[in-house]
């Protein structure tokens, strides 16, 4: 008989601890737009997914924002502390499996158009908004896999907005190792991004092969950087 470890990551706040089980509802809130939908796609309880969320708030600060009717709709949408949650999270299980490194993306492009910290870079798969301290023209910009979101099945208006980068691809391989998938997709001009999800959110999510899927990540979650200059692999 041939043993092979396994672990479980876990983070713990107040008490209270975050697995992979959470990790998987709150990407279906974001997936679905609502705790309701959530709960039906995974074939939970509403009111104990509802309760849930609640204890890890308690703990982890506000991760769903709910939104009563008006103009957009009832539903709820994840915050920034849910995102960076998840974000730690999916790092966390990359130190327990095979993946040796967060896989990174790099794309060359120019400044376009700047507004504050911002900065508009035309690149082959189209413009990405970027932090930039920077004052040069020609960038690079490094897109870390666990940064960034896929989305399948739902047109990209609803999906993007003026805080969000939204690049449409298609899924070209899928490989899971571990308790996590690395989810390649072209999004146009020879470029290929890599999203990290964890294989319960994948296996949850629908079929990733449909096409096409959107890879979002926000501004602030990446950054221009001059062509010329060296870029670390604890850059963020």
């Amino acid at each position: 008989m041939k043993l092979q470890p396994e672990f479980e990551a876990r983070l713990r706040s107040e008490g209270t601890t975050f697995g992979d089980r959470d990790a998987t509802l709150l990407r279906a809130v974001r997936e679905h737009g609502s705790i309701n939908g959530a709960a039906d796609a995974l074939g939970r309880s509403c009111s104990r997914s509802l309760r849930r969320i609640v204890e890890l708030e308690e703990a982890f600060g506000p991760l769903v924002e709910r939104r009563q009717g008006g103009t957009r709709g009832g539903g709820s949408e994840l915050t920034d502390s849910a995102r960076r949650l998840l974000g730690q999270f999916v790092r966390l299980q990359t130190k327990f499996t095979d993946l040796v490194a967060v896989d990174e993306t790099v794309v060359a492009g120019t400044v376009t158009a700047r507004e504050g910290r911002i900065a508009t870079v035309e690149t082959p798969a189209g413009p990405i908004r970027a932090l930039a301290s920077t004052s040069a023209t020609d960038v690079r910009v490094p897109i870390r896999g666990d940064l960034v979101s896929l989305y399948v099945s739902e047109a990209p208006d609803t999906r993007s907005g003026p805080d969000r980068n939204c690049l449409r691809g298609a899924v070209t391989g899928v490989e899971v190792t571990g308790s996590l998938a690395r989810i390649d997709v072209d999004v146009g001009g020879d470029v290929a991004l890599t999203v990290l999800e964890t294989r319960a959110s994948l296996d949850g999510g629908g079929a990733v092969t449909e096409e096409p899927v959107w890879v979002t990540f926000k501004p602030t979650a990446v950054r221009a950087v001059p062509r010329d200059e060296e870029i670390g692999s604890d850059r963020r």
